[in-house]
């Protein structure tokens, strides 16, 4: 783009670059006129004093064929040479891991012959390699130094300057500082009400303080973006998270409402967020509703400039595991041979390949007694580290004063969006605005679960339930946690029935107590609690600071609040030792110890002896305390969770499988929670399923089933299901497969559709059979695609009064009939966990669920919580078995797929234990395993590995009592009869039977009916060859004025 170059040519050195240069290119081209016209236009740009030849010599024929001729461009033109050598790698001995690097990016194999290779000359030569390589033209060396001398460069880099913030646009007269500090007042009056904020001294002292450190540090603007855009948010009904991180501990931010927690009510700390004593940018990070947080950032984009707003890059790196993975697989190693070596690298955070031998002593031997693993680790150990690829990152977003490439460099992502070419951290050193727009789903179940309870016209609002109700504390203390934000790992569901959580703020000490670290004072923590233990405390300024935790610190806060009270440190300065205690930099630490312990005897006449004992505690603590802000705002959000599900079960529970459509393990262990809970999960109707999982009464007005979503079903598309539920609320219920597919249009509901919606029970409701409904798809679509054509044409079809098509089509004229073999009850349960993710009118192992109840069986809805490498038993089916051999010893081993109620999960079966268990090892089986939980290095997820398989035998009758919640009122079994209330809640019943009424009968009875219009309803039912009857509803179109001489002329089809 010789525009762009010329338009910013000033104070810029040009090279005429490498061999693949414009200019370079057409000399190999042997078109020297054209190379001369290119070689002036870059002259007029940058002029004769800033232009250079670049000569290279990588031992190329090309190279040195171009440099020959660029020698006599530089006599012609008057230019300078200077020699340049292209850098891909330091040294030249790093040159073979470099192309191990290559056959990585490119998915090539070391040994392969065509593949991109680079010269071993290309690393960075030294003066003395650069001028022997050009000896014959010394002077391009020279001028390497010229250029040097030339350059005069400062990037100027302050992460704490606000200049490069958008400024907020204020649309009166006021200033920006003064519309701010206006926001502030209305919301303190609106949170606190008009008497407290005018007259609570210390809410008012904390407002003013705030404001005034955010207004000196000039982060008002920053403040009003965000404001604006939550605000833009929350009036739009795209749900907001009550706070994350710090944030949570501002005045401001709550009266803003960028939070939605009292930092007063909660003890939390403003300098803890935004610390006066240590200039730096504040942080919000804001959670929004998955599913609407795009709406929040293109609201940004439009308002600051697509230009000005972008997503931020993220390098993936080559980790310890992956790049001995990655390094075998190009070396020609077999998966099984690389993660041999892999396995054997610790699995702890952050571990580096150097730092894994020393702590493996079975890898340092493989290392030093294996050739092939030796030098796999050495190409290993030189690319751990570097990037992989890039990607996005997951909230990031920046926003410029200006357009963005001003500043930063921009380049394009996979679809097409705008993202920056600096990560983080660079960007937060140039002072670049970022914020984290995160995505939590949990608000998108809750904001769910509240619409569902509002569907009946009902005001229930979230933000005001009360935050001490029993019922949720009950749910919590019995460990019923499944579904509740933050609690519900099997850990926390054994530490919530220990804990005897009564207030919120044991919600919060929750939350920063279950982490590596604290969880070892949790015991203790408990016997305080509950008064087993005595609580003492090293000073009783201490109990002033941590009461509220039993004398145990376990928030950040603390240390803080505690240096402050004992100490004299403002809380500035104290959030700064809290810091300096976390990084235990020794020379720091030495410092603030006796700052500290000065302080202790000034202010409080604390001995040195006394003060060192306290400095000692809080060191201890600050290592692993948790931020309380952000466990509180988190807090929250659990204990909402927890009060919906105790007191709106089935609305809670519909919104959370309506939020997992996709992830049939989840969906697995949400069915088996609601079963527990005494709610039936229902399979999908056409006729009485929406979208979503949806809440469904019994008949008695009580909600206590959930209707399985139409859309959750796998093949059928959120598009043609929502055409077909709007259709049903249009026009009525559906008659039978064949008339929804006539009333749908062919494009919507094709062959596969069909086929899943009837595999999946949707039309139980007809009485037909789901084989004879399947044997029959090609001839249904084939009708509804005639139907279709003859609407088209201007032929009326059945109950139409116009070109809609009508509701009370059944499939009466359609008398083809086809030979089917009927489904087993497993072909059945198959199909339904095919495309359902569970069983829904039963369960393979329904004849045992006496057993589980009895044993010691963990669940595999636990999997992901147990601890790596230890054995437990678990008691399940084999749903598949894929049986192989091993490359090298050709001996068998087995993968499982092995289910239970909860889930399913891969269990390896290797050859030990797979000669033992041949005959059990069967499609279908009942076993008990004992097996160890090991880490999948492939998807990082823990999976299974068998130490013993036996078969389990079927209990007997008597001991499995039916479920209820199993057999979740399908009509599949009995096919559809009509229910005696709804028969008599209808004014008037018409009777038809198959076989002996028709079509002709249908036009009669819709002519009938059109010509008596009324307010009366009608039901028809319809009685199937097979003996099922089921009830239609044919619409309120169809409604009668009911009298006698309808009557009569109905009488063929009254009983």
């Amino acid at each position: 783009d010789k525009e762009a170059l010329n338009k910013y040519s000033e104070g810029i050195i040009c090279l005429s670059g490498c061999i693949k240069g414009e200019i370079n290119y057409w000399i190999q081209q042997d078109q020297l006129k054209i190379a001369r016209e290119k070689l002036s236009e870059y002259v007029d740009i940058y002029g004769k004093d800033d232009f250079y030849l670049e000569m290279h010599d990588h031992g190329m024929d090309q190279q040195r064929i171009c440099n020959r001729q660029l020698l006599e461009f530089c006599g012609e033109f008057s230019l300078k040479p200077v020699a340049a050598n292209d850098v891909h790698f330091l040294n030249r001995k790093d040159h073979e891991a470099h192309d191990v690097l290559i056959c990585i990016g490119t998915g090539k194999m070391v040994l392969d012959e065509n593949r991109m290779r680079y010269s071993p000359e290309v690393h960075f030569k030294t003066a003395r390699e650069m001028r022997q390589l050009f000896k014959e033209v010394p002077v391009a060396c020279d001028n390497t130094l010229e250029i040097a001398e030339k350059i005069n460069f400062d990037l100027v880099l302050d992460s704490t300057s606000s200049e490069r913030y958008p400024e907020y646009e204020v649309n009166l007269a006021s200033s920006r500082e003064d519309y701010f500090r206006e926001l502030c007042e209305e919301g303190l009056i609106e949170r606190y009400g008009s008497e407290r904020a005018k007259n609570d001294e210390e809410l008012r002292n904390r407002l003013d303080y705030e404001i005034g450190i955010m207004e000196r540090m000039g982060f008002v603007s920053y403040f009003l973006i965000t404001w604006d855009f939550i605000k833009w948010a929350k009036d739009n009904k795209i749900p907001v998270g009550p706070g994350r991180g710090s944030a949570a501990g501002s005045l401001v931010a709550y009266v803003l409402g960028i939070t939605d927690l009292d930092p007063l009510r909660y003890g939390l700390i403003f300098e803890r967020f935004l610390n006066p004593e240590r200039v730096s940018p504040p942080d919000v990070d804001v959670d929004f509703c998955q599913t609407r947080r795009p709406e929040v950032i293109e609201y940004v984009r439009q308002k600051y400039g697509e230009k000005c707003v972008s997503h931020i890059i993220t390098f993936g790196t080559l980790g310890a595991k992956s790049v001995v993975r990655d390094v075998g697989r190009v070396m020609g190693w077999s998966y099984g041979e690389a993660d041999r070596i892999a396995k054997m690298i610790p699995n702890e955070l952050g571990i580096t390949l150097t730092s894994a031998r020393k702590k493996n002593p079975e890898l340092k031997e493989a290392i030093a007694s294996e050739p092939a693993t030796e030098q796999l680790w050495e190409y290993s150990t030189f690319l751990e580290g570097l990037t992989r690829g890039v990607g996005i990152h997951a909230a990031g977003i920046v926003i410029g004063d200006c357009e963005l490439d001003v500043h930063v460099p921009l380049t394009r992502g996979n679809e097409n969006e705008v993202v920056t070419q600096y990560a983080m951290k660079p960007l937060t050193d140039l002072g670049m605005l970022k914020m984290d727009f995160l995505g939590l789903k949990t608000l998108t179940v809750i904001q769910d679960a509240v619409d569902l309870i509002n569907r009946e016209g009902t005001d229930f609002d979230i933000s005001n339930i009360p935050i001490d109700d029993k019922k949720t504390f009950e749910l919590l203390n019995a460990g019923e946690t499944c579904g509740v934000f933050q609690l519900e790992s099997g850990g926390m569901v054994a530490l919530c029935k220990q804990f005897g959580v009564n207030k919120i703020e044991d919600i919060i000490a929750l939350i920063a107590l279950y982490r590596p670290g604290p969880m070892e004072l949790i015991p203790d923590f408990i016997d305080r609690k509950k008064g087993k233990k005595k609580v003492e405390y090293l000073h009783p300024l201490l109990e002033e600071v941590s009461k509220e935790t039993h004398g145990i610190l376990i928030y950040q806060e603390q240390v803080q609040k505690a240096a402050n009270v004992l100490a004299g440190y403002s809380l500035g300065d104290a959030d700064l030792l809290r810091r300096a205690m976390g990084k235990k930099d020794p020379d720091e630490m030495a410092k603030q110890r006796t700052i500290f312990v000065e302080g202790c005897k000034n202010y409080n006449e604390i001995s040195e002896k006394k003060a060192n004992g306290i400095f000692d505690l809080l060191e201890k603590f600050a290592g692993y305390g948790f931020n309380k802000s952000h466990s509180a705002a988190y807090g929250l959000i659990s204990y909402q969770t927890a009060y919906l599900k105790a007191n709106y079960p089935v609305e809670f529970m519909s919104a959370l499988l309506s939020n997992e459509i996709n992830n049939t393990d989840k969906i697995s262990v949400f069915v088996e929670e609601c079963k527990s809970m005494g709610i039936k999960v229902l399979p999908p109707d056409v006729n009485k399923s929406y979208l979503k999982f949806s809440p469904e009464d019994s008949g008695d007005g009580r909600l206590s089933s959930i209707r399985y979503g139409l859309a959750a079903i796998k093949n059928v598309g959120s598009a043609a299901m929502n055409l077909a539920v709007n259709e049903r609320a249009e026009s009525g219920d559906y008659l039978s497969a064949d008339d929804f597919a006539r009333r749908l249009e062919s494009r919507s509901v094709n062959k596969k559709i069909l086929e899943s919606l009837t595999k999946a029970g949707a039309f139980d409701f007809s009485g037909e059979e789901r084989a004879s409904i399947f044997a029959r798809v090609d001839s249904i679509i084939s009708a509804a695609s005639l139907a279709h054509k003859d609407r088209i044409s201007g032929q009326t079809s059945l109950f139409d009064e116009d070109t809609d098509y009508g509701s009370a089509q059944i499939g009466l004229n359609n008398n083809t009939l086809v030979e089917f073999e009927p489904w087993s009850e497993d072909e059945i349960l198959a199909a339904e966990r095919e495309l359902l993710g569970f069983y829904v009118t039963g369960h393979p192992l329904n004849p045992y669920r006496s057993l589980f109840a009895k044993g010691s069986y963990k669940r595999l809805s636990e999997l992901q919580d147990l601890r790596e490498n230890k054995k437990y038993n678990f008691m399940g089916r084999i749903a598949g078995v894929e049986k192989m051999f091993t490359k090298k010893a050709g001996k068998p081993f087995a993968k499982l797929n092995f289910e239970e109620f909860t889930g399913q999960t891969e269990v390896m079966v290797w050859s030990e234990v797979f000669v033992k268990s041949t005959e059990v090892l069967q499609t279908g089986a009942v076993i008990e395993l004992l097996a160890k939980v090991e880490l999948d290095s492939r998807t990082e997820t823990k999976r299974l590995t068998a130490e013993k398989i036996k078969t389990i035998s079927k209990p007997s009758e008597s001991s499995n009592q039916p479920d209820e919640n199993l057999n979740n009122n399908s009509s599949y079994q009995n096919g559809s009869t009509p229910h005696p209330a709804q028969e008599e809640q209808l004014v008037l019943n018409v009777y038809l039977r198959s076989g002996v009424h028709d079509s002709s009968d249908l036009y009669k009875i819709r002519d009938v009916l059109i010509a008596h219009p009324g307010s009366d309803s009608v039901g028809i039912s319809y009685t199937a060859s097979n003996g099922n009857s089921i009830w239609l509803d044919p619409g309120s179109r169809y409604s009668v004025n009911d009298n006698e001489q309808l009557r009569a002329e109905l009488a063929t089809w009254l009983k």
